[in-house]
């Protein structure tokens, strides 16, 4: 049974690996918890509420000694130093950005796990921390912009005189920018947003924002991540970028491409256009900055009277909430890697999520990983293209179409000929059947997917209704109709206790503790 250890961050860093109610669950996987006295103080986590959950509390050197380190920053020179051999650690390592922390790591013998290159795939989201510390962060930027603006972010129309709303630009609708986006629309601003990917439009305005297209084609990503833009592109968003600076209020900018210093967005001009006691969020300061003059962790106050924020601790602002997610992140993770609940660690190099987030494995350097692609985005048909397969994946397609067009006007055909020869009432009965098969097909296969799991009530529904109608017709002496009125049942009923299944599963991925 290996021991976890959760140790103290350095100075500045608030937050912390594992809270009280994480630290139970991983006792529920086997393992042995310790955390080191005064870990958690910082994020309102008190040693008290360790040791209830089970946790022992020691010093520092015993809680770095441990098999498993559990952190939120990258161990420095001389933490690496503190730890076992043989020990994992995990935490947000930045491979692509400090090889100085693989090498200090590989040196050692040791293995560690960089949470922050969890692939972004549908089965790897519950581990995904960049996102979740990325929602944090981006609505504490509009907090912390709010803060610094002094005035209404809605509009007010009072006896004194009329107040405007405050106009926002996000630079970037990923995770942080749609949370900026939507912290801001709540407080009642006016919400613009750009990004590369015209497919985020929808998601901008159903948060209460304004998409800004820029006219330009862009790659697609592949991997969930954003990629760098092409010169067409970059020069027709610095015009966009260069007239909303000189209407905007606040600007937030989020754009960063892992393991690549962050794209400038914002140059000095576009800041000396803005009004005084405008105010711009550099979210990506700390790889370089979107924003000309903005420096990592500081406040910077332009000769204009501009202020640009480079707060690199966002996240950490609200530790309590912070580590409470950064927690689950790291529970979901050893989940994964505690198949047998039996408290042992187990890397498997054939998962692409182990084997993506492996940057050192018993002293032996395994970065990069192999790539992963996951179609963010719906791939583009190759401008050359040929024209020979575009045409006949076109003819295999209308072909596929007919078919079923064919194969539904039969099934009609038959059941408009039994009706013909039936007796009444039965034609009655299937012509009612036909027009129902009909309407139905149409209707159900245009609703939207995400308004499956409530048309899925309405067929239970309706099953409940067809099964009502079964078992009174399968009292009738009629052999053939007992028959038919038994396979209703049956088929009704699976169809209501996989539906009800289905939408019970999906309802707990919404309810708190929704895997008890």
């Amino acid at each position: 049974m290996a021991r976890i250890g959760i140790v103290a961050e350095q100075a500045g860093e608030t937050r912390v690996a594992a809270t009280p109610s994480t630290v139970e669950k991983l006792r529920g996987l086997g393992y042995d918890v310790i955390v080191e006295r005064g870990a958690g103080s910082a994020s309102a986590f008190p040693d008290a509420a360790f040791e209830a959950s089970g946790a022992a509390l020691v010093d520092r050197a015993d809680a770095w000694h441990a098999d498993i380190v559990l952190k939120v920053d990258a161990p420095t020179p001389d933490e690496v130093g503190l730890l076992a051999d043989d020990a994992t650690v995990i935490g947000i390592l930045s491979p692509a950005l400090r090889p100085d922390v693989r090498e200090s790591l590989a040196v050692r013998g040791l293995t560690a796990l960089a949470l922050d290159a969890v692939p972004r795939i549908s089965r790897a989201q519950s581990m995904d921390v960049l996102s979740s510390m990325a929602n944090i962060s981006g609505y504490r930027a509009v907090i912390e912009a709010a803060h610094e603006f002094g005035r209404f972010f809605t509009g007010q129309v009072t006896a004194a005189g009329k107040v405007p709303p405050a106009k926002v630009l996000v630079a970037g609708a990923g995770v942080a920018g749609l949370a900026a986006i939507g912290a801001a629309s709540s407080l009642g601003a006016i919400v613009r947003a750009t990004d590369p990917r015209p497919e985020v439009a929808d998601q901008v305005k159903s948060i209460g924002g304004t998409y800004l297209p820029v006219e330009a084609v862009v790659e697609q990503s592949t991997d969930g991540y954003a990629k760098a833009t092409s010169e067409g592109y970059d020069r027709a968003a610095a015009a966009l970028y260069s007239a909303q600076a000189a209407d905007v209020d606040i600007i937030v900018t989020t754009a960063l491409i892992p393991g690549r210093p962050a794209p400038r967005l914002i140059t000095a001009a576009d800041v000396a256009s803005m009004r005084p006691g405008s105010v711009i969020v550099d979210m990506a300061a700390a790889q370089g900055g979107n924003v000309e003059g903005s420096v990592a962790g500081e406040r910077v106050v332009t000769p204009n009277g501009v202020v640009i924020l480079g707060y690199t601790d966002l996240a950490g602002r609200l530790p309590t909430q912070a580590s409470q997610l950064y927690g689950t992140n790291l529970l979901n993770l050893l989940k994964l890697l505690t198949p047998a609940k039996d408290g042992t660690l187990v890397l498997d190099f054939d998962d692409v999520v182990q084997r993506s987030i492996t940057v050192v494995r018993g002293g032996a350097s395994t970065w990069p990983p192999p790539a992963v692609s996951v179609s963010a985005a719906p791939a583009q048909a190759p401008a050359a293209a040929s024209v020979a397969p575009v045409v006949g994946v076109a003819k295999k397609e209308g072909l596929s179409k007919g078919a079923r067009t064919g194969l539904m006007a039969l099934g009609i055909g038959a059941l408009f000929a039994l009706a013909a020869v039936a007796p009444e009432p039965l034609p009655q009965h299937l012509t009612v059947l036909v027009l129902s098969v009909v309407v139905g097909f149409y209707v159900i296969g245009h609703v939207h997917h995400a308004l499956h799991t409530p048309l899925m009530s309405v067929t239970n529904a309706i099953s409940g209704i067809i099964i009502v109608g079964a078992m009174v017709q399968i009292t009738l002496p009629d052999l053939t109709v007992q028959i038919l009125a038994a396979i209703a049942v049956l088929l009704a009923s699976i169809n209501i206790f996989g539906g009800f299944s289905v939408t019970r599963r999906m309802l707990a991925m919404f309810s708190k503790g929704g895997e008890k």
